[in-house]
């Protein structure tokens, strides 16, 4: 490795570890955000006027401690480096934080040493590190909140569709437009299906948007293998879930209830790396614009 590869390498490894860091950020904040809009809109529709608020934004206020509201310094945060610097607990009242910062943080630096790994240090490998953070970040805060928002799925499908326009390498535009109609129709036809049976809800309109995503990124042809790779990851989970906890409590249905995002995520994150042997593995081969 020459100094110029391993330059790249550093560059690509400091802008994963950021990028894992904006992550966490988006996946804490995001909801909040929408939320707060949400009651703004309820409060408008009543007109009634929202009490002035502090700015509360991706960017501000600067990050601080949830327990005590202290202000992290620059040096504790630092990815990784600063929750070890700290041993896992706040400088100012010593509440315990969480694994999953540094953990999240590490995520994103292994999402852009396999991006580099794979497609060197071009504006491709940069998309699709943009991708895996953005599936990293959705499944987070589907975890946390049981929500898939729009403004991560729809994002992410409108740079699906430009990266097929934009680079032989990815799906033709036809099929990635395919995809994504296609996604969103499969999921749909089972939301309605499912409810139309049994008169419940099994799915939110976000995994609607999130399986279009994926859809516009691959195209139409990788459809069936995304889904069945977050159908068989999603079980693997309920099972595993199941030996170590047991049933769930009867009469709660949220205690049963699991979030299908980060299953997707799993899906796409396994076709981005293994696409074509995906594609080609399926009867779905070639694209609709070949005879």
């Amino acid at each position: 490795m020459n100094a110029t590869d391993l330059l790249a390498l550093l560059l690509a490894a400091g802008l994963g570890l950021a990028g894992g860091s904006f992550a966490n950020v988006a996946a804490r904040r995001l909801p909040i955000l929408l939320a707060r809009r949400w009651r703004n809109e309820a409060l408008a529709t009543l007109h009634i006027e929202p009490k002035a608020a502090q700015p509360f934004n991706l960017a501000r206020p600067r990050s601080h401690c949830p327990s005590c509201s202290t202000p992290i310094r620059v040096r504790h945060n630092v990815p990784v480096v600063g929750w070890l610097l700290l041993r896992g607990r706040c400088a100012a009242c010593g509440t315990s934080i969480p694994a999953r910062y540094p953990l999240v943080e590490l995520a994103g630096l292994a999402v852009a040493l396999a991006a580099t790994a794979v497609w060197g240090f071009t504006a491709l490998a940069l998309l699709h590190g943009v991708f895996l953070l953005a599936l990293l970040t959705a499944a987070l805060i589907d975890c946390d909140t049981r929500l898939l928002p729009d403004e991560i799925t729809l994002p992410l499908l409108w740079l699906g569709l430009g990266c097929a326009w934009a680079f032989p390498e990815r799906p033709a535009l036809a099929d990635a437009a395919i995809g994504a109609a296609a996604g969103y129709l499969v999921l749909w036809g089972i939301y309605h299906a499912f409810r139309l049976v049994t008169g419940k809800e099994g799915m939110g309109h976000g995994d609607f948007k999130m399986l279009a995503a994926l859809g516009a990124w691959f195209g139409w042809q990788a459809l069936p293998a995304i889904v069945l790779i977050a159908s068989l990851s999603g079980l693997a989970f309920a099972l595993a879930r199941r030996l170590r906890h047991g049933p769930p409590p009867t009469g709660d249905p949220m205690a049963a209830a699991m979030p299908f995002g980060p299953f997707l995520a799993v899906g796409g994150c396994v076709t981005l790396f293994l696409h074509d042997w995906i594609v080609h593995a399926t009867l779905f081969r070639g694209s609709l614009l070949t005879p």
